[in-house]
C-alpha cells in the first residue's frame, strides 16, 4: 500500500496537483488536510497516519512535512514550476549523475539538461548515481566538475533529501566515470 501511495503522492505533488483539484503554493507546499480530503474524493484512500508513515519510511526521502505537520511537498523532481526556497550553496568539487549508456552520446555533446523537470539532479556519491542509472537501463556514472561550474558562475541548490540541483550541466564539465568504461567511452567487458 505505501508504495502505491508514494507513487500517488509523487505524481500529485511533483507533476499534477490539479488532477485531484489540489493547489500548491509557490514553494510547492500543499495543505495536508486538503490533500487528504481531495485524495479520498478522487478514489485514493489516504489518512493522516498513512501519510506520515509514507513520508517517514520513503527511502529516497521524496517528501517533506512542515515542522507543524500541516503542509507537505515533494523534496525535488518537479515538472511544474515551484521555487523550493532553498538558498544557493557551494557544492562539493565533484558530483555524480547516473544515467543509461544509451543516453551517453547526446549528453557528452549537449550536456545534462533538465528534460521534463525543472532542474538537473545530481548525487553526492557514485553509488547513488549508479542506482539512479540502473532505473533507466545499463547504468553509467558521470562525474560533474561542480566546483569548477560554481567558480564559473553556475548555481547549485540542495533539496531537503540531499539531492543536488542545478539548471544545466554543460558538456565541458562532464567526464565519464572510468570504472566501467574505457577512455573512448566504450563499455569494458
Amino acid at each position: 500500500m505505501s508504495a502505491s501511495i508514494s507513487k500517488f503522492l509523487s505524481y500529485v505533488l511533483r507533476h499534477s496537483p490539479e488532477c485531484i483539484g489540489l493547489a500548491l503554493d509557490n514553494q510547492g507546499w500543499a495543505n495536508v488536510a486538503e490533500l487528504l480530503e481531495k485524495a479520498t474524493i478522487s478514489g485514493t484512500s489516504l489518512d493522516a497516519a498513512t501519510l506520515r508513515e509514507v513520508v517517514a519510511e520513503n527511502e529516497k526521502k521524496r517528501f517533506t512535512l512542515s515542522d507543524d505537520g500541516t503542509r507537505i511537498r515533494a523534496a525535488q523532481g518537479h515538472s511544474i514550476s515551484v521555487d523550493l526556497g532553498r538558498p544557493a550553496i557551494t557544492p562539493p568539487q565533484t558530483l555524480f549523475h547516473g544515467t543509461a549508456t544509451r543516453f551517453l552520446p547526446p549528453i557528452m555533446e549537449n550536456g545534462l539538461l533538465p528534460g521534463s523537470r525543472q532542474q538537473v539532479h545530481l548525487s553526492a556519491d557514485s553509488s547513488t548515481a549508479n542506482a539512479v542509472g540502473q532505473r533507466h537501463g545499463k547504468p553509467v556514472v558521470l562525474l560533474v566538475a561542480a566546483g569548477r561550474m560554481f567558480a564559473d558562475g553556475h548555481t547549485f541548490f540542495q533539496a531537503d533529501n540531499g539531492v543536488w540541483l542545478t539548471d544545466t550541466v554543460p558538456a565541458i564539465y562532464i567526464t565519464l566515470d572510468e570504472t566501467n568504461f574505457s577512455a573512448d567511452g566504450q563499455e569494458q567487458q
